[in-house]
């Protein structure tokens, strides 16, 4: 009980923190909402009236009062853009997010398990080394680049799957492809790196003695205890596909989170910017939180009281 207090007390402090954070960091994006909502000739006298309606013309700390009082309210305000509750605006579009996360993940470790096992078990020889090379161009390739190139050949040419959009499971393949890629890269040579270390110890070479079968010896003996600093870097892993998620999102018209966080850039809308982002930062520390919290199911022995 004394472990989940300190953690929810840390996952409430960094919460705030990024709070504070983004909330400051926002208003030094260049540009003017007002001046995006009425445009350059607008006259002066619209202007200041549209920014004392918005409370733009409020001191920093002010607004920042208001603003966690909202959301001790659980109010994210109102969009600047959209008119509408943030709240509204992000709760239609994080389905399609979360979609697009859970197929990402599943498709990950669906690819990081063979890959990591194949590079560790098979080391030196041809499946260990295409395995290698294939996590290697996992890691190099950028989002913005695999994605664009998914579309050419398995869309444009190929003409298999739907080049953009929400409109099935089939376009959903391309999008979760192309986030899943340099997660599954890095959980393989992670996974790979561990179980090498596995492989050579006393309880490895005990259970093979003992007659056991391979696949037995390999899971339980092998992989789950090289599973630990795995699960470490899955959760640290989940923030950087979130924020892959904006990229991803723009280059396939995916209708989640990430392009409504473009669209609260390009327009200055500083509620939702500062909702979105306060979502996807939400959801790191908590994947993190629940990260640590797994460690006793994975390995008994770091079990705090």
């Amino acid at each position: 009980m004394n472990r989940l207090l300190r953690q929810f007390a840390g996952t409430l402090g960094t919460a705030l923190a990024v709070v504070v954070t983004v909330f400051l960091l926002v208003r030094l994006v260049p540009g003017d909402p007002v001046e995006v909502m009425l445009g350059e000739r607008a006259s002066a006298a619209d202007r200041a009236a549209l920014i004392a309606a918005l409370g733009l013309d409020r001191p920093l700390p002010v607004q920042l009062g208001d603003y966690l009082t909202g959301l001790a309210r659980l109010s994210l305000g109102d969009s600047l853009h959209y008119h509408q509750p943030v709240s509204t605006l992000i709760a239609a579009r994080l389905p399609a997010t979360l979609q697009l996360a859970g197929a990402a993940l599943a498709l990950a470790l669906v690819l990081a398990l063979p890959l990591g096992v194949a590079m560790a078990v098979r080391a030196g020889r041809v499946a260990g080394r295409l395995a290698g090379a294939l996590t290697l161009a996992g890691m190099a390739l950028p989002g913005f680049w695999f994605g664009p190139l998914l579309i050419l050949l398995f869309a444009v040419q190929l003409g298999w799957l739907p080049v953009a959009g929400r409109s099935g499971l089939a376009s959903l393949l391309l999008p979760a492809l192309t986030l899943a890629l340099g997660l599954a890269s890095v959980l393989a040579r992670q996974l790979a790196a561990n179980l090498g270390e596995t492989l050579t110890a006393d309880h490895w070479r005990t259970a093979r003695a003992k007659g056991l079968p391979p696949a037995q010896v390999l899971w339980r003996h092998g992989v789950r205890n090289a599973l630990l600093p795995v699960a470490t870097v899955f959760g640290l892993q989940v923030g950087a596909l979130l924020g892959g998620a904006v990229i991803t999102e723009t280059v396939f018209a995916w209708p989640g989170l990430g392009a409504l966080t473009v669209e609260a850039i390009s327009t200055r809308d500083y509620p939702l910017l500062q909702g979105c982002v306060l979502l996807i930062a939400t959801v790191y520390v908590l994947v993190n939180g629940l990260t640590e919290l797994a460690y006793g199911w994975i390995d008994p022995r770091v079990r705090l009281p």
